[in-house]
């Protein structure tokens, strides 16, 4: 009996409309604010060693995304500073070559973690980003 019962439920077309509207509102949402536990291949978190050795007397690119202000009270030499809340963010890297590594790094990790995420968006292809930001930087 709970068979037939659970059977009528899904052949009445405005319960089954309800629940096909369910699932793609939880997709699109799933879709639209990603799940935090997503690992990109484009996205690499580097310790401050690793980053220091594939950065330090090389030719790289290597962006620092603090305020001007925190960039002239000391940074990583040769880097160049775009700041992540500057109106001129994307114009900036634009600039950049999109098929070449991007190091990135920040004061302690969070605003190169969200500008690595946007720099992947708009076509970048291998970004490194300091662990920690310059705070952990040795």
């Amino acid at each position: 009996m709970c068979n037939i019962g659970y059977e009528l439920q899904y052949k009445n077309p405005v319960i089954l409309s309800y629940k096909l509207n369910s699932i793609y509102i939880m997709s699109f949402f799933s879709s639209l604010f990603g799940s935090s536990t997503s690992k990109s291949d484009v996205i690499k978190l580097l310790s401050s060693e690793e980053f220091k050795t594939q950065v330090e007397n090389k030719k790289v690119q290597l962006v620092d995304v603090r305020t001007y202000k925190e960039f002239n009270g000391g940074h990583i030499k040769g880097a160049k500073n775009i700041d992540f809340f500057s109106g001129k963010f994307k114009a900036e890297f634009d600039k950049l070559n999109k098929d070449k590594a991007l190091y990135i790094y920040c004061r302690s990790g969070g605003r190169s973690r969200q500008a690595s995420k946007k720099l992947e968006a708009i076509g970048f292809t291998e970004i490194y980003d300091l662990k920690g930001g310059i705070l952990k930087y040795k």
